[in-house]
């Protein structure tokens, strides 16, 4: 409360609607992270622009839907094979295993 100047009630409210979901400790007291605070004073902001709860509600499920598409785009993207793939051809630089010939020792030393 003292970090929103917001009121246990308001809390509670945004709480209900979904907005805010705290863990709770073995006391089942409510536990706020930093990023419920943030989430609690960018909803206290809303508010004074002139946003509404279902406003708001809107808001964050259009972030939920992005935050999926994206997380399903960059799965989509790169495959198991593909990353097995990246880091075999990693590997295989940094060991320098895949030199060609001229590249690699025998060419800098005559003798080795």
């Amino acid at each position: 409360m003292k970090l929103t100047d917001l009121t246990a009630r308001q809390i509670r409210y945004y709480e209900e609607q979904g907005l805010v979901i705290p863990k709770r400790n073995e006391g089942n007291r409510r536990m706020y992270s930093l990023n419920d605070i943030d989430r609690l004073l960018e909803i206290k902001d809303y508010l004074t622009d002139g946003i509404n709860m279902a406003g708001i509600k809107a808001i964050y499920e259009q972030h939920e839907r992005e935050a999926e598409a994206r997380k399903r785009e960059m799965n989509a993207r790169l495959t198991d094979s593909d990353v097995r793939r990246i880091l075999h051809d990693e590997f295989m630089n940094v060991s320098g295993l895949n030199r060609k010939p001229e590249q690699g020792l025998h060419s800098q030393h005559p003798f080795v």
